[in-house]
């Protein structure tokens, strides 16, 4: 047989097998699925909206996903700083007054506190716990506050405290992610994705949603807290540092110009819209999105996440340490990023976790130390965004995923060497400022003891729900279609708390 023989012989059989595979059920659900998948998600999304509300209804453009948009009623935040303090401070040390809790320290813990009740660590009978802490009152609000937070004590008139917030979930992960995603188990979206998701971002040269992290570790639950979840990926937070270049491989390799990093960019995005003309696949547009995102990233993320140009004042109101990852520094950076068009600014700062199994987990000495490392940062803060005319658009969340127990830790029926309380569901404090929040205002009180709430009781899918008002949206309305249903940030549950709104 001829070589041209061969090769036509080699072409008819490649067109047989062609031919033979488009009819192959594995190759057709690998071939169209995405196309399928595209068909049934827009017309999903050709109903999405935020409900009759809305005049203006908000749509996902998967080409320009980050593009300012305007919610379905009137906000008056413009963006979140959210504080978290992970590891869950003690309320009992910090804000929520309890005299009579004193009373009974060294007091066996009553069995009616511990009668069916599931706790972390604690087995046996513990031993009541007094508050660690000496308490005043501050402001015209006559706010409790603890001597741990000198100088936060003096913006309370400027705050919202809710004293009787309660989770179902008594460890870390689950009870960050509920906080955070409205759910317990991966695969939520994160509250700064939904924001993202519906408000995009005013600065095209930013992320829409940052995080920062401090205090050594991440959070128990991971970079999943931060994560899209089903919504699309451009939505997920991204993670900058305050030590070091913000965003890892920022930098351009040696020898790499910035018109070649331009060129290769051009072509990996061409290669990626025809892939999108293929398979009609919306995810695809939103890497194109954030190849782009990278590039500007390159130029404008160094110069926002730079502190050092900050005037002398600044870093001594602040307590800033330039150069080194802390706390402080990201509390600085959260102010520039909202001033510059940031919708979401996650912090996290890690070493809350006041078991009392040792001196840096003892109420006595690392909780003062956490308590002293934010003072300073979040007291500036809420002072320089008020100078700034940016307090009143942008929302402060402060708190962490449940609260401590009024008894001691005793794990395996041993009592701790140092001062410590267990997990606590019942209650907890959080408090929000700004962003059209009540100033001076406490909601809901826990019982003498501060083991349950009695009164304003809320929980996490009620802040979500608030904090969604803020933005301008209406949490039942605003949703995402996945899995053949809408889903929401708060699932089935919360409630506005109309009380904190001014």
């Amino acid at each position: 047989m001829t070589r041209d023989e061969l090769n036509a012989h080699r072409l008819i059989k490649e067109a047989q097998e062609t031919q033979l595979r488009s009819f192959t059920r594995r190759h057709f659900l690998k071939e169209s699925a995405m196309g399928l998948g595209a068909l049934a998600m827009g017309s999903l999304l050709g109903g999405c909206n935020f409900g009759s509300k809305s005049s203006n209804p908000v749509l996902y453009d998967p080409a320009h996903p980050l593009l300012p948009k305007s919610p379905p009623f009137l906000g008056k935040a413009k963006s979140v700083i959210y504080l978290h303090m992970a590891g869950a401070p003690s309320q009992l040390e910090l804000f929520d007054y309890k005299p009579e809790l004193m009373k009974m320290d060294g007091q066996d813990c009553p069995q009616s506190l511990l009668a069916g009740k599931k706790f972390a660590f604690i087995t046996g009978v513990p031993k009541m716990l007094g508050p660690q802490a000496s308490f005043a009152q501050h402001g015209q609000s006559r706010a409790w506050v603890s001597e741990n937070l000198p100088h936060f004590s003096t913006m309370v008139d400027d705050v919202s405290f809710l004293k009787a917030v309660s989770t179902d979930q008594f460890n870390h992960a689950p009870a960050q992610l509920l906080i955070h995603t409205g759910s317990p188990r991966l695969g939520r979206p994160s509250m700064g994705s939904w924001a993202t998701y519906g408000l995009g971002t005013e600065n095209q040269n930013l992320p829409g949603f940052v995080v920062l992290t401090s205090g050594g570790s991440f959070p128990d639950a991971g970079k999943s807290i931060w994560g899209s979840g089903f919504l699309p990926s451009v939505y997920q937070g991204v993670q900058c540092r305050s030590e070091g270049d913000p965003v890892l491989f920022i930098k351009d390799p040696n020898g790499m110009s910035r018109d070649l990093r331009k060129a290769s960019i051009d072509a990996i995005n061409a290669s990626n819209e025809q892939e999108y003309a293929n398979y009609n696949d919306p995810e695809i547009l939103s890497r194109v999105a954030q190849y782009e995102m990278a590039y500007r990233m390159q130029i404008s993320a160094p110069e926002v996440m730079n502190i050092n140009d900050e005037p002398q004042y600044i870093h001594e109101m602040y307590g800033t340490q330039p150069g080194k990852a802390c706390f402080a520094n990201n509390v600085l950076l959260a102010r520039k990023l909202v001033e510059k068009g940031v919708r979401y600014v996650q912090l996290f700062d890690w070493g809350w976790d006041a078991h009392g199994d040792g001196p840096n987990n003892s109420l006595n000495i690392g909780l003062k130390n956490k308590c002293r490392s934010i003072d300073k940062p979040i007291t500036a803060l809420l002072l320089d965004l008020k100078q700034r005319g940016l307090l009143e658009e942008t929302l402060v969340v402060w708190g962490g995923e449940f609260g401590r127990t009024p008894m001691m830790e005793n794990r395996n029926g041993v009592q701790n060497p140092y001062n410590g309380r267990d997990h606590h569901t019942d209650a907890f404090t959080i408090w929000m400022a700004g962003g059209g929040i009540k100033k001076g205002y406490t909601h809901g009180e826990t019982d003498e003891i501060g083991y349950s709430g009695i009164s304003g009781k809320v929980d996490a899918f009620d802040i979500q729900a608030t904090i969604l008002n803020q933005l301008g949206f209406d949490h039942e309305q605003f949703t995402y279609p996945f899995q053949g249903r809408p889903f929401r940030l708060t699932d089935v549950a919360g409630k506005v708390i109309h009380d904190i709104v001014a």
